[in-house]
């Protein structure tokens, strides 16, 4: 199910593409993440650069019933899961990103969140929650506010290039969510 490793020149030519939603109404969970990298523009699939540990961290946390690549990302709608982005643009990494396209993204990511209506949005990324929807103090986990009746969970970015969290300590953040969603305490 895996497509041939981008080239240099693919991954200069996916600067400022977009990956399409995975996304349907009354999901689970909207999966949030900060913006498409250059390899995921570059493959058209969420969180695709190898040493992500999204679809990991997905299995370990019980999302998934097997790991999935990338390229199965539809097959999460089945589950009751869907993905998205703050900003929809691809750039090498995050830190290219400025200010007012967090907070754009989040006007345009709430206005998503209300037409689908996820029962959890679940933002990957404490810094890109905070500038998105102006809440500075946010810490980890279920947030105070809501978009209309969908619940904001905010997880750490699952990118190999954050290294403040194991592979470990990130699936049981995750965890945590999903017991929440399953209808069990943590």
């Amino acid at each position: 199910m895996n497509s041939p490793k981008p080239t240099k020149a693919e991954l200069q030519a996916a600067v400022h593409k977009t990956v399409p939603d995975v996304i349907a109404p009354g999901l689970q969970v909207l999966f949030c993440g900060i913006n498409p990298g250059l390899y995921s523009g570059a493959v058209g699939h969420h969180f695709a650069r190898p040493g992500n540990r999204f679809w990991p961290t997905l299995y370990a946390a019980g999302f998934t019933p097997r790991l999935l690549s990338p390229f199965e990302e539809r097959t999460l709608l089945e589950l009751g899961y869907g993905i998205t982005n703050v900003v929809e643009r691809t750039t090498a990494t995050a830190a290219e990103l400025a200010a007012e396209e967090f907070v754009a993204g989040g006007r345009r990511l709430a206005a998503k969140v209300r037409t689908y209506q996820p029962r959890y949005l679940a933002v990957l990324g404490i810094g890109a929650y905070r500038t998105a929807f102006a809440q500075p103090k946010a810490q980890l986990g279920l947030q105070p506010a809501t978009i209309a009746a969908t619940q904001i969970w905010v997880l750490p970015n699952p990118s190999g290039l954050n290294a403040h969290y194991r592979r470990e300590e990130l699936a049981q953040l995750f965890h945590e969510l999903g017991a929440v969603v399953a209808g069990h305490e943590p």
